[in-house]
């Protein structure tokens, strides 16, 4: 998936990740690493068998706090797109490294819709709810991988949901 989703759309907020300052670089220096160091980092990522499901499912309740403290008027404006925005990227940035891509796609395309929309409205309140739902199907079905054709049509049913926001909310 390509970084921005919304192209049209301006991005009224960043939720860009921050790089930390990469300390095994420093350690090895310039010129790169052996490839059998490089192939046998990217072997234990593969094999990575730690159960990501409860710290996903941990994000997903943050997502759902969020969302019942915006509906609440507890959180406005900035700070409830905000708290929207920590879940998801969190699940954005580890969904593929623990074998759950289609979250990070699904997390990817909420990042991308926060970033846009200009004030939290009930409509940005649903259209949080339904990833946050596909993000707990993907999860309560174990379904690790890119989802094959089911994983398709939901990443599309959600970009067409953005999209219908923008044309809706376009003035």
């Amino acid at each position: 998936m390509s970084d921005n989703l919304f192209p049209q759309q301006p991005r009224i907020r960043d939720a860009e990740l921050i790089s930390p300052p990469n300390r095994l670089k420093e350690k090895v220096g310039s010129g790169g690493l052996d490839d059998a160091v490089v192939n046998k980092a990217q072997e234990l990522l593969e094999r990575n068998t730690i159960d990501f499901e409860p710290l996903a499912n941990m994000m997903v309740d943050l997502l759902a706090e969020a969302i019942a403290d915006a509906k609440a008027g507890t959180v406005k404006g900035e700070e409830a797109i905000e708290t929207m925005l920590y879940p998801a990227m969190q699940m954005k940035a580890q969904g593929t490294m623990f074998h759950y891509p289609l979250i990070t796609d699904i997390s990817h395309i909420l990042v991308n819709f926060l970033e846009t929309v200009s004030r939290m409205d009930r409509d940005v309140i649903d259209i949080v709810i339904a990833h946050k739902m596909s993000i707990k199907a993907v999860l309560a079905s174990h379904l690790k991988g890119d989802g094959g054709k089911t994983g398709k049509e939901l990443r599309e049913a959600l970009m067409d949901a953005c999209t219908r926001y923008y044309k809706t909310h376009s003035a």
